[in-house]
C-alpha cells in the first residue's frame, strides 16, 4: 500500500514539475512593448539614456533596472538537503523552487544560478563577477566547509548582501523557536546546557546564533559522527568545530546528554534515543531538525518526557523549523534599505519579529490556511506558520530599522510605520484601497453589532477591530460557545470583558427587544408571541432591534442563509418613510461589491437587491455608487451596462437603461455616467470612441451598474473565481450605513473591511 503512495506522490510531483509548461518559473516584461514607440524606448534609442544615468551614478540602478529587486539563488548543487551532493544540474529544481518562494512571500524576483564548479575560491570568483546584476545573494546547498569559505569571501568583496541561507536562515528561525521555547519553559539563555548534534553549516551556525542570544560557549557540547567535539580531537576536524571543543574526557552523546535543557540536532535520522531523553532536565526543549527522519520523533519523546517541548523539520508536526519564514523577509528588508550586507543586527531583529509575532494573536488568513491546526502560542506553537501573511510586514520593517541602526543602509527609510503600511497592503490585496475607509472609521466610535457572533470569522473579526480600530463589537450568541471557540481559535477576548454580548437565549433585555419588535411589526402580521420567539431564534432580527433601539449603531449578517432572507429582516424593521424634506427614507437601493484586481478596483451593481430593477431603481444605484466609492478616495466613472449598446437593439435591459440615464440626466450630477453599453465598451476607451465618438464617459469605467442581478452576480462570481478578484461587500447602498448584509463566502479579512465600513458616519440617506 505505502508503495503505491509513494509511487502516486512520486507521479503527481513529477506531473506537477512537467506540466502545464515545463519547470516553475518564466520571465515576464514588466513594461509595455505594443509598437515602435515602446521599443525604441525599450532597446535601441531609449536605452541609452538609463545607461548613461548609470554610468554616471552607479546607485540609480535601482531605479532603471530590475537589480533593486533581484536576488540570484546559487548552488553548485553539493548538499542539496535530504539529497545530498547531486551536481548542479540535478539541484536545479529545488532552486528553481527556492525562486518562486521568493516571489510567492516577498514579491522578490529572482534567477536562480547553478554553476558546475567545485572548488570553493574559483566558484566564490564566479559569485563575485555577477554583482553587477543582481541586488543580493542567495548561496544555497553548498557543503560545508566549502560554504564558509564562498561566503567569506563573496562578503568581503561585493558590496551587496551574501546571505548563506542554509546556515543563517536555519540559525534564524532556530533562534525564534528557542527564544519562545524557553519563555514556554520558563528558562533563560544564560543559564541551559545545549547538545548539539550535526557539525556542518546549518549546526555552526545554529550555535553561533545560540552564543548571540546569550547562551555561553562553556555550555555547549558539540556531537558529531565522531561523538563528543573535545579539544585535542584530529578526526573529522573543522575550524569552525574547533570552535566549541570541550576540555572533557567524555565522548559519546549518551555521556553528555544528562541535565542538558536544549538538544539541537541537525544530523540524522535516530540519533537521539528515548533513554537519552530521559536523562534531559525538566520541560526539555527538543529540537530534532533532521529531514525527513528527524533524530528522534515526537511520540517517543512524549513517552519519556511529556512535558518536552519539540520542533522538527517535518511540516506533519508542531514546530516546523522552515526557512521559509526568515529569508523572504530578511532578504525584503535588506533590499529596500539598499544594505551593503546583511548583519548580525539585522538576523537578531529577524528573530525578535518571528518570536514576537507567534506570541501575537493568530492572523485569520493563517488560521484559514492551517484549518483545525491549534495556533495558540505554546509548547505546540512557537513560531508562525509560513502563510502568515503578518511575516512581511512584521520582520521586513525590523530587518529595515536594524540595517538603518547598523549604519549599512544606503537608503534608509524615514518613516518606517508607511512603509510596513505599503508591505501589508501588497500581502493584504484590500489594505490600500481600504485605508481611506480604515482613517475615516477612526474618526469615530461606533459600536457594530455581529448577527452571527458564534462564527470563528466573526470571532477573529471582533479581535482585530480591538487591535486596529476604535470600534466597538457587539456578538450575538451564546457565551459558554463564543468563549469556548475562542479558546479554540487561540483568541485571548472574551466576551463581557472585551465585547459586549446578546445573548438570545437570557438577555436582561429581552422584554425590550421583543416589545420593540411588535411594535414596529404589529400591522405586519406578527403577533405578541411571534415576536417573543423570533427574539429568541432569529439573529438577525436581534441585531437590527439593537440597531432600531440605539444599542448599536450599525449591524452586519449575512455568514450563513441568504441575502434576500437577511434582507426582509433588515428592511421591515429599519426601513422608513419618506423624509421631511421629501426626500426618500432609508430603503434597500441595491447591493455594490468592490472587486479589488491586478490593475485595480472595479465596482459592481446591483448584486442581490433588485432582481429586475426599474428605471428609477438603476438610477438610485448609480447615485448610490458614487456616493460609497468617494469613500475610497476613488472618482467614479460609471457605466450602465445592457445587452443594448446605446440603443442598437429594443430590448428590456435597454429600454430600462435609457429610461435611467434619462433620470440621472433630469438634475445635474457631480459624477460622469454613461450608458447603455456592453461591459468591453464600458472598459475599453478606444473600442467605446469607435462605437460612439461622443461618449460622455472618459477613460475605462470603474463603477459598472447592472439592469439585473443575474448579470451583476455573474460578472462578480467570475471575478473572484477566475481573475482572482477580492471582493469587499457587499455594501447594501440606501440604509444610511445601519445594516450591511455580507455572502457566506466572506473571509475574516472580508468581515474587519466591512466592519470599517460600518464604522463609518455617513449621511442619514446614504
Amino acid at each position: 500500500m505505502n508503495d503505491t503512495v509513494n509511487d502516486s506522490n512520486r507521479q503527481a510531483a513529477l506531473y506537477y514539475h512537467e506540466y502545464p509548461k515545463p519547470g516553475k518559473l518564466e520571465v515576464r516584461a514588466t513594461k509595455p512593448l505594443a509598437n515602435g514607440r515602446d521599443l525604441s524606448r525599450a532597446y535601441s534609442p531609449g536605452v541609452a539614456e538609463a545607461c548613461l544615468e548609470i554610468k554616471s551614478d552607479a546607485s540609480t540602478a535601482s531605479r532603471y533596472t530590475s537589480r533593486g529587486n533581484l536576488v540570484a539563488v546559487v548552488s553548485n548543487g553539493s548538499a542539496v538537503l535530504g539529497l545530498g551532493n547531486i551536481g548542479a544540474l540535478a539541484s536545479k529544481p529545488v532552486m528553481e523552487g527556492k525562486a518562486v518562494l521568493f516571489k510567492k512571500f516577498a514579491n522578490i524576483d529572482c534567477f536562480d544560478i547553478e554553476v558546475d564548479e567545485t572548488d570553493p575560491e574559483k566558484l566564490a570568483d564566479i559569485v563575485c563577477a555577477l554583482g553587477p546584476t543582481f541586488g543580493a545573494i542567495n548561496l544555497e546547498d553548498i557543503k560545508a566547509p566549502d560554504c564558509f569559505i564562498v561566503e567569506k569571501i563573496c562578503r568581503e568583496r561585493m558590496n551587496i548582501p551574501v546571505f548563506h541561507d542554509d546556515q543563517h536562515g536555519t540559525a534564524i528561525v532556530v533562534g525564534a523557536a528557542a527564544t519562545n521555547a524557553l519563555r514556554v519553559a520558563g528558562k533563560k539563555f544564560e543559564d541551559i546546557k545545549v547538545v548539539s548534534t550535526g557539525g556542518g553549516a546549518a549546526g555552526i551556525a545554529c550555535l553561533n546564533m545560540l552564543l548571540k542570544l546569550g547562551i555561553k560557549r562553556e555550555n555547549v557540547w558539540l556531537c558529531d559522527i565522531d561523538g563528543l567535539v573535545y579539544k585535542g580531537r584530529e578526526s573529522e576536524m573543522t575550524p569552525q568545530k574547533a570552535e566549541f571543543a570541550q576540555d572533557s574526557d567524555l565522548r559519546t552523546l549518551d555521556d553528555v546528554i544528562d541535565g542538558a535543557d536544549l538538544f539541537l540536532g541537525l544530523s540524522g535520522p535516530g540519533v537521539l534515543k528515548p533513554e537519552m531523553v530521559s536523562k534531559m532536565a525538566e520541560k526539555p526543549i527538543i529540537f530534532a531538525l533532521a529531514n525527513p527522519t528527524p533524530e528522534i520523533l515526537p511520540e517517543l519523546v512524549r513517552e519519556v518526557a511529556p512535558d518536552a517541548i519539540i520542533a522538527t523539520g517535518r511540516s506533519d508536526y508542531p514546530n516546523q523549523v522552515n526557512n521559509v519564514l526568515c529569508f523572504p523577509f530578511i532578504f525584503r528588508g535588506a533590499l529596500d534599505a539598499g544594505a551593503t550586507e546583511i548583519n548580525d543586527e539585522m538576523q537578531l531583529a529577524c528573530i525578535e519579529g518571528i518570536a514576537a509575532l507567534a506570541r501575537a494573536t493568530t492572523s485569520a488568513e493563517a488560521a484559514a490556511a492551517y484549518k483545525g491546526e491549534q495556533m495558540t502560542f505554546g509548547a505546540d506553537y512557537l513560531i508562525p506558520k509560513p502563510f502568515d501573511p503578518r511575516l512581511m510586514g512584521v520582520v521586513a520593517s525590523a530587518v529595515v530599522k536594524a540595517a538603518m541602526k547598523s549604519g549599512v543602509a544606503k537608503r534608509p527609510i524615514e518613516d518606517l510605520k508607511a512603509y510596513k503600511a505599503n508591505l501589508d497592503g501588497s500581502v493584504f490585496k484590500s489594505a490600500l484601497i481600504m485605508r481611506p475607509v480604515f482613517e475615516a472609521a477612526a474618526t469615530a466610535e461606533r459600536k457594530i453589532v455581529f448577527a452571527e457572533g458564534e462564527d470563528e470569522r466573526v470571532l477573529r473579526t471582533a479581535s482585530a477591530m480591538l487591535e486596529e480600530t476604535t470600534d466597538k463589537p457587539i456578538l450575538i450568541g451564546r457565551p459558554e460557545v463564543i468563549e469556548m471557540r475562542c479558546e479554540r481559535a487561540g483568541l485571548s477576548i472574551r466576551p463581557g470583558r472585551d465585547f459586549d454580548l446578546v445573548n438570545p437565549e437570557n438577555d436582561p433585555r429581552y422584554r425590550d427587544y421583543w416589545g420593540t419588535y411588535h411594535q414596529l411589526m404589529a400591522r405586519k402580521g406578527v403577533s405578541p408571541d411571534l415576536a417573543k420567539a423570533i427574539m429568541r431564534t432569529n439573529t438577525t432580527a436581534i441585531a437590527a432591534v439593537a440597531v432600531a433601539r440605539g444599542d448599536a449603531d450599525s449591524l452586519i449578517c449575512g455568514t450563513f442563509g441568504q441575502y434576500l432572507w437577511h434582507l426582509n429582516y433588515v428592511q421591515n424593521i429599519l426601513g422608513t418613510g419618506p423624509r421631511e424634506d421629501g426626500r426618500a427614507g432609508l430603503h434597500p437601493v441595491g447591493a455594490l461589491s468592490m472587486m479589488i484586481l491586478e490593475d485595480g478596483p472595479l465596482f459592481i451593481a446591483d448584486t442581490h437587491v433588485h432582481p429586475e430593477p426599474t428605471p428609477a431603481q438603476i438610477a438610485e444605484s448609480v447615485v448610490g455608487a458614487a456616493r460609497h466609492v468617494r469613500r475610497f478616495g476613488v472618482e467614479p466613472r460609471i457605466a450602465i451596462c445592457s445587452y443594448s449598446q446605446f440603443g442598437n437593439l429594443d430590448c428590456d435591459t435597454g429600454r430600462r437603461s435609457r429610461a435611467a440615464l434619462e433620470i440621472l440626466d433630469s438634475e445635474p450630477r457631480d459624477f460622469i455616467y454613461e450608458g447603455e453599453m456592453h461591459i468591453d465598451s464600458a472598459l475599453d476607451p478606444e473600442l467605446r470612441s469607435r462605437i460612439f465618438p461622443d461618449c460622455r464617459l472618459e477613460g475605462a469605467a470603474n463603477i459598472l451598474v447592472f439592469a439585473n442581478t443575474d448579470a451583476a452576480s455573474g460578472v462578480r462570481n467570475v471575478l473572484k473565481m477566475k481573475a482572482n478578484g477580492l471582493e469587499v461587500g457587499p455594501i447594501l447602498m440606501g440604509m444610511g450605513n445601519r445594516a450591511h448584509i455580507v455572502t457566506p463566502s466572506i473571509t475574516a479579512r472580508g468581515l474587519l473591511n466591512m466592519s470599517a465600513i460600518a464604522g463609518t458616519p455617513v449621511e442619514y440617506y446614504g
